[in-house]
């Protein structure tokens, strides 16, 4: 019995993606697959409550002195261990990420990474099944298609 394995595109050690349902589009991210989870740069991180449910509102740095105002479900909280070993308790929220020319659902967990190189690190579940890396290229991804629903 032969198993065929599905294609998956090849992507860089950063790339550009777009998180449509939050209206960010081209963030730079790095590609980590040394890392379990992804994880956003986002500061000033509201609790709130909508339709029932508990939300969360955040900024984001989208672009380099531009900040941007998001709100999205809240998840879970979850214990990571950030790239220094140390544990910490994270927000999760879950949203549409584009990558090339694939658009689907990943969770991120936010933190403050002002002191890292790119404000998204996309880990290996977001990864999983779906992207190839390639670590020693860059930038290897079309830039993201907005999602249908996204406003131009």
């Amino acid at each position: 019995m032969s198993s065929k394995t599905p294609e998956r595109d090849i992507c860089g050690w950063r790339e550009i993606v777009s998180l449509p349902e939050l209206g960010v589009l081209h963030l730079r991210a790095k590609v980590d697959t040394g890392a379990r989870t992804s994880s956003l740069h986002a500061t000033d991180i509201e609790l709130f409550e909508r339709g029932g449910e508990e939300w969360a509102r955040f900024k984001i740095d989208a672009v380099e002195d531009h900040h941007q105002i998001v709100e999205a479900p809240r998840v879970a909280h979850r214990m990571i261990t950030s790239s220094n070993g140390e544990r910490q308790e994270r927000l999760i929220i879950k949203t549409e990420l584009a990558m090339g020319t694939q658009i689907f659902r990943a969770e991120f967990s936010l933190a403050d990474r002002s002191d890292m190189l790119l404000p998204m690190l996309i880990g290996r579940t977001a990864l999983r099944r779906r992207f190839l890396v390639d670590s020693a290229k860059s930038f290897l991804l079309p830039d993201p298609l907005p999602s249908k629903d996204t406003p131009l």
